[in-house]
């Protein structure tokens, strides 16, 4: 096989991103010219790379095996370039995805740590969903992810060779409402009296549920402000235009105007933060951050 650079870079991406529209986007190229590359590689390595389905591609087994020595290559290019631009050898990548809220909590702390004690390590990060970190891992872009888990706790993907994952926090969810309002004041509220209020959350996409409302709650629930990012409905939230769902540890960064309550009389509802990262001996300096990280949240 001689598979351009180019090629494998288009492989990449669009194992990431998870359809040939969205890697074209992240390139710069057509979609056709994606559409190319890849009939390219298929054609040099005589398999099929990608299954098609509705919501974009997937890779096959052949595709996969491809992407785990193309992970190699670029890697090994790009620290070519590197050397090549001068920057110091000695200086140790790691590259980080966080989903939103774990970047508020512990991405400051835990980068604060490694400035400190390993001067060493440059982390560069990135935030997205968990299935986007998911895909991010599996492509070769990122090191680590830092991604949330939900009852019942289900493996990240289902895709081979696992995972491997490791636990750093557990905790509930609260309620984030306005100081103002029907839920001033309070410090519990029942979860029937969920039934008819205004919910701010997250767009539900690429293969994740509805983020900001109260899980398991009868009927559909009115969801009135769409964002993706935690200040935005934070905001909304102290504006009186809704209520949505956080961790308790976002208690440090809320801004005026909000408060949180805790829900009783529904199920518990617990989520986990693991760090998950693909198998193999981790490096010294995956080990570092994975203990700063841990760090970053206070017992």
């Amino acid at each position: 096989m001689e598979p351009s650079l180019t090629g494998l870079r288009v492989l990449r991406s669009t194992a990431e991103r998870g359809s040939f529209t969205a890697a074209a986007a992240e390139l710069g190229y057509t979609q056709s010219a994606i559409s190319r590359q890849i009939a390219a590689l298929e054609r040099e390595t005589g398999a099929t790379l990608f299954e098609r389905h509705r919501g974009g591609v997937r890779l096959t087994t052949a595709g996969a095996t491809l992407l785990r020595h193309a992970r190699v290559v670029l890697d090994e290019i790009d620290a070519a370039t590197r050397e090549l631009d001068g920057v110091e050898p000695e200086v140790h990548l790691v590259r980080l995805g966080t989903f939103i809220s774990a970047g508020a909590l512990i991405l400051p702390k835990a980068l604060r740590t490694l400035r400190e004690q390993r001067p060493d390590i440059r982390v560069v990060s990135r935030d997205g969903t968990t299935p986007a970190l998911v895909r991010a891992l599996r492509a070769g872009t990122v090191d680590l992810a830092v991604i949330s888990s939900r009852a019942p706790y289900r493996p990240p993907d289902h895709e081979q060779p696992a995972l491997v994952t490791e636990m750093i926090d557990e905790t509930g969810l609260v309620l984030a409402v306005a100081t103002v309002g029907p839920f001033a004041g309070r410090a519990v509220v029942d979860v029937d009296e969920l039934s008819d209020v205004d919910w701010i959350a997250s767009p539900s996409t690429g293969g994740e549920a509805l983020l900001g409302v109260w899980p398991g709650l009868a009927g559909r629930p009115r969801v009135v402000h769409t964002a993706r990012d935690w200040l935005t409905k934070l905001q909304l939230v102290a504006a009186g235009c809704g209520v949505t769902t956080v961790p308790p540890r976002l208690a440090e960064v809320l801004p005026d105007g909000v408060h949180l309550v805790r829900v009783q009389g529904g199920p518990k509802e617990r989520r986990r933060t693991l760090v998950a990262r693909l198998p193999g001996r981790p490096s010294r300096e995956l080990v570092a951050v994975v203990d700063a990280l841990r760090g970053g949240y206070p017992s």
